[in-house]
């Protein structure tokens, strides 16, 4: 009666039965073999991106104010995480998360460290693909939505280190708090609905996104070059656009690097290492 009882039990998972739960996948995860690690990393990237795509086309032409056109696209651009989590997918900023059971002993540096890379690596690929991907299809022959591509790409590379860094720590924080209340969930809806909220908030309110981000710089530096969207987003602008900064190396150094190094504060220390503290340590210490 127990076993049946536990097969069908509608109850949410307890904060200290989640904890388990992400320390046991984070176990599954470091184990995975090299392809089935790049291949599902691939299919994140993707998925990551074609949230970006869906979040330029929603809000390029709104005439919304600027808090409800946030939250439109913020919503929008769900469909990624909602795609890595149901589908599955392996998502550099999610697996994050490894840390707790890297601090519980059960997942070594070493095995941390090809995971992260591996997803890193795969992640960007799979990105690139959908800006390639769309650049052919003559999606952005829409000079508006290239447009806004563009702005978006050159607003990322013109934050300060600091900022980067820090809208990157934010947007972890939000990303791995999504992740982490979808192992409290046991259906698709309870995953989605702990998704969106999370995700929308961390979109609308501007934070940094290192794997979206590979997504969105990409696609303003191959739009950077086409006279035609430069003069739409300029009239978009108000202003002349100074593209200086939307280079490879404004990318990789200006956006990618800060970001990426404040998704992992964020959702390694913040939120992962947070709740080993308070659920998990016990077993360290008793």
């Amino acid at each position: 009666m127990k076993n049946s009882a536990t097969l069908f039990d509608i109850n949410a998972y307890t904060p200290a039965e989640m904890a388990r739960r992400v320390e046991q996948a984070g176990v599954g995860k470091a184990r995975l073999d090299f392809l089935t690690t790049l291949a599902l990393a691939v299919l994140a990237g993707a998925f990551i991106a074609m949230g970006a795509v869906f979040y330029t086309f929603v809000v390029h032409d709104s005439t919304f104010s600027l808090g409800f056109t946030k939250l439109l696209g913020g919503l929008v651009f769900c469909l990624g995480l909602i795609l890595v989590i149901v589908a599955g997918a392996e998502l550099f900023t999610g697996n994050s998360l490894i840390v707790m059971a890297y601090v519980s002993g059960d997942v070594s540096f070493l095995r941390l460290m090809r995971n992260w890379g591996i997803v890193y690596i795969g992640n960007f690929i799979g990105a690139l693909v959908v800006v390639f991907l769309v650049y052919y299809s003559g999606h952005w022959e829409n000079s508006g939505i290239a447009a806004k591509a563009l702005l978006i790409a050159n607003n990322k590379v013109n934050l300060t280190f600091v900022e980067a860094m820090t809208r990157g720590i934010l947007c972890n924080v939000l990303v791995c708090l999504a992740v982490w209340l979808c192992f409290a969930g046991r259906s698709v809806t309870d995953k989605i609905l702990a998704i969106l909220f999370p995700i929308t908030a961390f979109v609308a309110l501007g934070f940094e996104h290192s794997i979206a981000n590979m997504y969105f710089i990409p696609a303003g530096l191959l739009l950077s070059g086409n006279t035609t969207v430069v003069t739409a987003a300029s009239v978009a602008a108000g202003n002349a656009v100074d593209l200086s900064q939307l280079t490879i190396g404004g990318f990789l150094l200006q956006n990618l690097l800060p970001v990426t190094l404040g998704n992992i504060i964020g959702g390694g220390v913040l939120v992962g290492l947070v709740y080993w503290f308070v659920y998990l340590r016990q077993r360290q210490t008793g």
